[in-house]
């Protein structure tokens, strides 16, 4: 399985036209950008967020452009560590144009099934998968960029069925 690295997979965002979906399955994430804003904020200690800037950036270019990015976030309550933080960040994410869900774990109806053998996945287009694979720490290894029409087929209607029951960002009460 060849996989691309989370910058060329954040080059697929200067190419899609209309909406871009990621799908969250992880209580917790490793990645190095975020090790040190995530202990800082474990001890308390206030952050600039300047590490999150180069996202900023471009998603406020991309939903300024008319484009849709979204999340659902499917998370496990009580929330671990690192969800209570990036819930906490989550305004940003707002503030340059995302449009962010809350779907707890428990409250998913009976039979949902996740595609992609329950990896992480970013729609682009309702064509292009990136699907997210990490190690067994968690640490991002890289996405395998999937179009197999029934595998996106399958993605899409776990996207829409979840875009309905998640909880909008701004009414989701941890």
């Amino acid at each position: 399985m060849d996989l691309i690295t989370s910058a060329q997979r954040d080059e697929l965002f200067n190419s899609f036209e209309r909406d871009a979906f990621h799908l969250e399955l992880r209580d917790d994430y490793g990645s190095p950008v975020e090790d040190t804003p995530y202990a800082r904020w474990q001890r308390g200690e206030p952050d600039d967020y300047a590490w999150l800037d180069p996202w900023m950036t471009l998603m406020k270019r991309v939903t300024s452009e008319g484009r849709t990015v979204r999340r659902v976030r499917v998370i496990t309550e009580p929330h671990s560590q690192y969800v209570g933080w990036e819930h906490s960040l989550t305004r940003l994410n707002l503030e340059a144009g995302e449009d962010i869900r809350w779907m707890p774990r428990h409250q998913l109806p009976e039979g949902v099934t996740f595609p992609v053998a329950g990896n992480d996945w970013w729609l682009f287009d309702d064509h292009l998968l990136a699907v997210g694979h990490f190690d067994q720490d968690g640490r991002v290894l890289g996405s395998e960029l999937i179009e197999d029409p029934e595998t996106v087929a399958e993605c899409i209607r776990v996207r829409d069925f979840l875009w309905t029951v998640a909880t909008p960002h701004t009414e989701y009460k941890p």
